[in-house]
């Protein structure tokens, strides 16, 4: 079989960089290993795919070269693909902090790559493995599940790690380093933190389920501020998946549970106010009275406002602004939303993110070292690295 373009995985950027390339007049195969395309959108926010955001910045990505993603964020923006999704009348709104979310559901916008798709003549074999790759004069010679394949440009849009039960593997790495690649370390991003620490496991379990609805969550000088869940592992939500991904083992996590108070003031005043009051009460007022209950038991004796000095006042107040644990660990890529690191950018093109080792070889998505905050940044990376990728292949 003789085409222009093979593209390697039928996810978010496979689908955007195959009807894309297509829709430049070139011969586009598409290929995946799986029995259905874009199985990573379809479970996405939480079933309604937070396909992009409204504030998407190049400090919203980390990479070992923080400049690379600049280019391709900018030639392909936002409002970009807010067009699309307009255009093919998929309904969306803005859930929170710029957060784009589907109205219905995550299969509108899987549904819509996958018509632009069939508009442009993409050929999709799904359930077709490759087993391996040779690079010839012309370009590369696959050897798949459909027999020899010839094309003259080859996309790796195969992802990282991250979810195996959803056919993720270190296929696209393993073609990086084949072709001469350096492939920088892999770990879980944002990711939900696990404790082991006895009276902090009991907490944690305890409370599981439970969400503190504004905390500022820090870590090497990173900090977010969003809420905080309770699991019987550990911790995640939102805040707690962000600084995932800036936290290395060993290191502590800050987290101030009431950001919005200043606590020393807010405690003093409380007892003048209301000295009968138990410290219990007054803290089932800001957080459940379950989680109120057990901070008592475990952190501070619950008695009387009046009862304390204000040295001790002081002392809660420092605990409850700046909550110090070391996790045990992640839950690792199989809860993990993506994967850090991966093939190193500094051997693509920053304009079309073609190999500068293999020409026609090209790179695109989360096999990059490219990596977004939560909030619909890393689909705005997958869209932006598959156009940039999709105008040259």
């Amino acid at each position: 079989m003789q085409t222009d373009v093979v593209v390697i995985g039928a996810g978010a950027a496979g689908l955007m960089c195959a009807f894309t390339a297509a829709a430049r007049g070139r011969q586009v195969l598409l290929l995946d290993h799986a029995n259905k395309a874009g199985k990573k959108i379809l479970m996405s926010g939480g079933g309604r795919c937070n396909f992009t955001n409204l504030y998407t910045e190049p400090s919203n990505f980390l990479s070992s070269n923080a400049h690379f993603c600049k280019s391709a964020l900018a030639r392909y923006t936002q409002w970009d693909f807010i067009e699309m999704v307009s255009r093919h009348g998929v309904p969306y709104h803005e859930k929170k902090l710029g957060q784009l979310f589907c109205d219905n559901k995550s299969s509108d916008i899987l549904e819509m790559l996958l018509d632009e798709c069939a508009q442009t003549g993409v050929d999709l074999r799904l359930d077709t493995p490759v087993e391996s790759i040779e690079k010839h004069a012309e370009g590369y010679l696959l050897y798949t599940g459909i027999g020899p394949v010839r094309c003259q440009s080859l996309v790796i849009a195969t992802g990282g790690l991250s979810i195996p039960t959803l056919g993720a593997s270190g296929f696209g790495y393993q073609i990086a380093r084949q072709f001469g690649h350096n492939v920088l370390p892999t770990r879980a991003g944002l990711v939900p933190f696990t404790i082991t620490e006895p009276q902090l496991k009991t907490i944690c379990t305890e409370l599981s389920g439970t969400s503190v609805e504004d905390c500022l969550v820090s870590c090497n000088g990173q900090s977010f501020r969003e809420n905080i869940l309770f699991t019987h592992r550990g911790l995640s939500g939102p805040a707690i998946l962000q600084i995932s991904s800036y936290w290395q083992p060993g290191d502590v996590v800050h987290i101030n549970l009431l950001p919005h108070l200043d606590l020393g003031e807010w405690l003093a005043t409380q007892k003048q106010e209301r000295p009968n009051a138990e410290l219990k009460t007054l803290l089932g007022e800001v957080f459940t009275r379950k989680m109120a209950g057990l901070l008592c038991e475990h952190w501070f004796a619950s008695r009387p406002l009046k009862q304390y000095v204000p040295s001790e006042l002081e002392a809660i107040a420092e605990k409850l602004a700046d909550w110090q644990l070391v996790p045990a660990g992640t839950e690792g890529y199989r809860t993990a939303e993506v994967t850090l690191g991966g093939v190193d950018t500094r051997e693509v093109s920053s304009k079309t993110m073609e190999s500068q080792k293999s020409a026609g070889l090209y790179f695109i998505g989360e096999v990059l070292d490219v990596t977004g905050h939560l909030g619909g940044f890393n689909f705005q990376w997958a869209w932006a690295s598959a156009y940039a990728a999709g105008q040259f292949a």
